[in-house]
């Protein structure tokens, strides 16, 4: 049998939780990845009032559906990011408040800790979400960045995310940061040195993607082998990136999404460039046993079909590992 398939609600926030828990339900999902936004799951309250944790749970009960993690992605781009007026878009109007950048910071960590003590209600083991970073700006910069300029962004990193980690293990809940461009971690070597940045500790880990590997050239499947004890939970999303030239390359040209001149652009499952089969065996390899979360972004595709679509993708390329060797009928010993 295989893992359990959620859908991520961040797409589909424009719903209500009810209307998006009847809709996933339909489409065949064991369960929903909670986005922290929209009315699917209100941190502040989910910490302090049980209750509302437990009335989340009965009403996708209702619907025949569980929830293993939450995310609140929008909330910790804030901490690490250099904030200006793109932040306030993403942002709860008590985190942005008056927009002076520091106090924007210190209230998204803020809420990043309230988001731990709320998955401790909720009952779910797993945050997962993003960083910011200092530093990513720096990335591909002219003038030339001094080493010390990205060592103080991996400092900066650490200073602002050990005591927010430090609730987390107080709450028994790990975050899980999907590594990605404009996060401290974008592929294996910046993660594995965020990583190092924390003193490699057991509360920080990541929510794998491999959507965003694949159109930066990097080893999307040895991610799973290199931090097999950090891959706190899965997004299944696919990239399609293009085997010939084209006028906008990897950085996108400033192109919208969509946009034919692009080299890459997000596809809804088993429609891109992602060898899926590879990954479900490096699961197992690792033996990750959580859900599998649909992360349905197509910007060419009805969205109620791809997420039907997906769901039934995800499903049929799962599969458990053997329990024995596949010669073990020949092992005359254990006969």
């Amino acid at each position: 049998m295989g893992r359990n398939v959620t859908l991520f609600t961040g797409q589909w926030a424009d719903l209500t939780l009810d209307v998006i828990a009847e809709k996933a339900a339909a489409f065949g999902y064991d369960g929903i990845e909670l986005a922290c936004w929209g009315d699917h799951f209100d941190v502040v309250k989910g910490a302090a009032d049980k209750d509302y944790c437990d009335g989340r749970h009965e009403l996708l009960a209702k619907h025949g559906l569980k929830t293993w993690a939450i995310s609140n992605h929008l909330v910790g781009q804030a901490i690490c990011d250099k904030i200006d007026e793109r932040h306030k878009a993403i942002l709860p109007p008590h985190v942005w408040g008056d927009g002076n950048p520091e106090d924007v910071q210190k209230r998204a960590a803020e809420e990043m800790i309230t988001s731990a003590h709320a998955a401790k209600n909720l009952g779910v083991e797993v945050v997962s979400g993003f960083t910011g970073s200092s530093i990513w700006p720096y990335l591909y910069s002219f003038p030339p960045v001094s080493p010390s300029q990205i060592d103080d962004g991996f400092a900066d990193f650490a200073d602002r995310w050990n005591p927010i980690l430090d609730e987390f293990k107080s709450a028994g809940v790990k975050f899980g940061l999907e590594v990605h461009p404009t996060e401290i971690a974008f592929d294996i070597a910046s993660a594995e040195r965020a990583a190092q940045a924390v003193g490699n500790r057991p509360e920080f880990g990541f929510n794998y993607d491999p959507s965003h590997f694949v159109y930066q050239g990097v080893d999307y499947v040895k991610f799973l082998y290199k931090f097999s004890d950090r891959i706190y939970h899965v997004h299944m999303k696919d990239t399609y990136v293009s085997d010939t030239l084209t006028e906008a390359g990897v950085f996108g040209g400033h192109t919208n999404f969509g946009d034919r001149r692009r080299s890459w652009d997000f596809r809804s499952l088993g429609r891109g460039s992602v060898d899926f089969e590879e990954i479900i065996r490096a699961l197992n390899q690792i033996n990750y046993q959580g859900p599998l979360s649909v992360e349905w972004e197509d910007i060419g595709m009805d969205r109620e079909a791809g997420a039907a679509e997906a769901c039934d993708f995800v499903k049929n390329v799962d599969f458990a590992p053997s329990d024995v060797a596949f010669d073990a009928a020949f092992d005359k010993e254990n006969q």
